[in-house]
């Protein structure tokens, strides 16, 4: 009777390593399955159809705006764009004169936003790294609750805040400067920046950072030389949105920046389109000068963006 006992004792784990592995398939079966299905969904004819409509729908009125930029400004006043082409009359000078005219000078404007943009988006990330990887990876009391406490600052209503930081800068003394603009931005990027990157490094394998530890790698060098070379698509995943964010915002610039020493270049596109003075019809020229940049960030870092928006999304 003993040996059939101790005969079916070592043959107890393999079963369970059948099983596991037999439900691990089970489950990256399903999701391929899923997946499947939701390429053959966006990929169909009807899901096509509504994508080029949308995609005529707002390429029109862009176009419209880029022809329109390139009118004389008596054209302007006296046609609509859609009959520029029956007499075809284009010029440069709108250009030149929002880039570099005496009255407007959006060069001024667009290095500001430059300046401010460029801080607005390195300052969160570098701050967002590091405490999303302390939420991850490192042990200590109230973890849990502090992460849940900076995950809710993320339904604040800016507007409730700008009063309060507005008065502290100028107690401060750092008012008109591009402080009060980087510091800003950067405190309403951070709760979601911290969440996202939590996230994305949540999915990273325990066993990958476990055996960095093993060879006695410490916490900097796990965070620079095992995490970082993974956190590249979510971060420009980030980058992009905040970098986005930033550029087109009026708001924020208006209250903490509206001097022309450091008002970026939506500001004066604002004062343009609300002057209704004789430049108004610089406007179109403006807008399309404050578009090429994010179009070229945006165009330069899709591949990490769609990565990033994916990123453990699916696990193998």
């Amino acid at each position: 009777m003993s040996t059939p006992l101790s005969a079916s004792v070592p043959d107890a784990p393999l079963v369970d390593e059948t099983a596991e592995e037999g439900s691990g398939k089970g489950i990256v079966a399903g999701l391929d399955e899923r997946a499947g299905k939701v390429r053959r969904r966006v990929s169909s004819r009807p899901a096509s159809i509504i994508a080029i409509v949308l995609a005529v729908l707002w390429t029109i009125p862009t176009f419209g705006l880029l022809v329109t930029s390139f009118r004389p400004p008596r054209e302007i006043r006296r046609s609509g764009w859609w009959e520029a082409f029956a007499n075809p009359e284009f010029t440069i000078d709108n250009y030149t004169d929002a880039l570099f005219g005496g009255s407007t000078s959006f060069a001024t404007y667009f290095i500001n936003s430059l300046v401010i943009t460029l801080p607005a988006v390195i300052i969160p990330i570098t701050l967002a790294s590091l405490a999303a990887y302390a939420f991850a990876w490192v042990d200590f009391k109230g973890r849990n609750l502090l992460f849940v406490a900076v995950f809710a600052l993320q339904i604040v209503p800016i507007q409730v805040t700008l009063v309060p930081l507005l008065t502290q800068y100028v107690d401060w003394g750092i008012d008109g400067s591009f402080w009060p603009v980087w510091l800003s931005h950067s405190i309403f990027a951070l709760p979601l920046a911290i969440f996202l990157l939590h996230n994305f490094m949540k999915d990273i394998p325990r066993e990958l950072v476990e055996a960095a530890r093993v060879d006695g790698a410490g916490h900097v060098k796990i965070f620079f030389q095992v995490l970082m070379p993974l956190l590249v698509p979510a971060i420009a995943a980030f980058g992009i949105f905040q970098f986005l964010w930033v550029w087109n915002d009026l708001l924020v610039a208006l209250t903490f920046a509206s001097g022309q020493d450091t008002a970026p270049i939506t500001v004066r596109l604002a004062e343009l389109s609300g002057s209704r003075g004789a430049s108004w019809h610089l406007l179109p020229a403006g807008a399309f000068i404050s578009m090429v940049v994010p179009v070229i960030v945006f165009l330069a870092l899709q591949r990490y963006f769609v990565r990033g928006l994916l990123a453990g999304s699916v696990k193998g």
